[in-house]
C-alpha cells in the first residue's frame, strides 16, 4: 500500500496523486541485467510482455479474492471518478473500472498503481483507452442502457466479444452475461464466451432485485440475482467468474462462497459525495472478503485523511 498521507489540496481529482504503472507494458517487471547476458527471445518479446502483464490483472481473481471498484460506464464527472479510484486505492480494492475515456484512464493512473479497467459497449473505444494505460476492458455495465429500454442478446454480446478479440487480441478481456437471460441461457452465454477467449464472465442482477425486507434479509434479498448467476456459471466455466451489482459487506463472502473469484461493487461506493466514506465502505468490503486487515489505518490516520480531504 502507498502512503495514507495527503497534502491540502483543492480538488478531488488532484488527491493522493501517484506515480503510473502501465501493466501493459511491463514497467517494473524485468529489472536491467548489470551483467552483459543474452537474453532468449521470449524473455523479453512483447508477447512475454503481455503474458506477464495478463497474469498480474489476474492475479486476484487466481487467489479468489479480487475486487473491482466501478465507478460507472457513463460517469464522466473527474471528481467524482478521481474520488472513486482514490477509495479504490486506500481502500484496499485489486482493480479499478472507470468509463472508457483515456482522459480519465490518465488521471486514474496518476492516482494509483491498481490495474484500471474500462468498461463499453463499443469495442473501437477501448483502443484510445488501452493506449493510454488500460490494461483490462470490459463488456458490460449495462444498467444505464436498462434504464432506457435497450437490452442485449447472446448474440449481441457475442458479436461485441468477437470484435473486441479481433482489435485488442492480447487485452484481459471481462464480459458480462445479461441478467435479463434467463438463468440456463446465462450459463450458455458464458460456456461460449469462454470458449471465444474471454478472461473473466461478469454477472449482473442488482438493479433487477426490489428487496422487499429492509436490512440484513434486504441486502441478501437484493444480492440473490447476481448470486444464483455467479453459482450456476462458476459451475459450468473454468474462467474466473466476478459477481457484481447489488453486493455489499454482507453479501460480497457469499459471492466467493458462491464460486466467483472476485466481485465488483459500484453504487455502494460512488454514490457517496465523501471520499473518506468512500474509502470506508470500499475497506468494509475489502475487509470482509480477507484483504484488508492488513491494510487499516489507525483512528489517528483515519482522523488526518478526513481532516486534509476536506480542506
Amino acid at each position: 500500500m502507498h502512503s495514507s498521507i495527503c497534502s491540502p489540496i483543492s480538488s478531488p481529482s488532484q488527491l493522493l496523486l501517484k506515480p503510473s504503472h502501465n501493466l501493459a507494458m511491463g514497467f517494473g517487471l524485468f529489472p536491467t541485467p548489470k551483467f552483459s547476458v543474452k537474453k532468449s527471445p521470449s524473455s523479453s518479446s512483447p508477447k512475454a510482455l503481455l503474458s506477464t502483464a495478463k497474469e498480474s490483472v489476474l492475479k486476484g481473481f487466481h487467489e479468489k479474492r479480487a475486487l473491482k471498484i466501478i465507478s460507472g460506464l457513463q460517469n464522466f464527472d473527474r471528481d467524482n471518478v478521481a474520488s472513486v479510484v482514490t477509495a479504490a486505492d486506500k481502500g484496499g480494492a485489486t482493480h479499478v473500472d472507470i468509463a472508457c475515456d483515456p482522459e480519465l484512464v490518465k488521471l486514474a493512473l496518476s492516482l494509483t498503481s491498481l490495474p484500471v479497467c474500462v468498461s463499453s459497449v463499443d469495442p473501437a473505444a477501448f483502443i484510445a483507452a488501452v493506449e493510454a494505460g488500460a490494461v483490462m476492458v470490459e463488456i458490460g455495465n449495462y444498467d444505464s442502457f436498462y434504464e432506457k429500454g435497450v437490452l442485449f442478446s447472446p448474440e449481441k454480446v457475442l458479436n461485441l466479444t468477437k470484435e473486441t478479440k479481433r482489435i485488442l487480441p492480447s487485452v484481459t478481456l471481462s464480459v458480462t452475461v445479461p441478467h435479463t437471460l434467463s438463468l440456463p441461457d446465462q450459463v450458455k452465454l458464458a460456456e461460449l464466451l469462454e470458449k471465444e477467449g474471454v478472461d473473466i464472465i461478469q454477472t449482473e442482477g442488482g438493479k433487477c432485485s426490489n428487496p422487499s425486507k429492509p436490512g440484513v434479509l434486504g441486502l441478501i434479498e437484493k444480492a440473490t440475482p447476481t448470486l444464483a448467476a455467479a453459482y450456476s456459471i462458476s459451475g459450468a466455466v473454468k474462467i474466473p467468474v466476478m459477481c457484481s451489482s447489488g453486493l455489499s459487506t454482507v453479501t460480497a463472502p457469499m459471492a466467493i462462497t458462491a464460486g466467483a473469484a472476485g466481485v465488483g461493487v459500484g453504487s455502494a461506493v460512488n454514490r457517496l459525495n465523501d471520499v473518506v466514506a468512500m474509502i470506508a465502505e470500499v475497506r468494509s468490503i475489502a475487509s470482509s472478503l480477507g484483504g484488508a486487515s492488513a491494510n487499516r489505518h489507525s483512528p489517528y490516520e483515519e482522523e488526518t485523511l478526513r481532516r486534509l480531504c476536506n480542506m
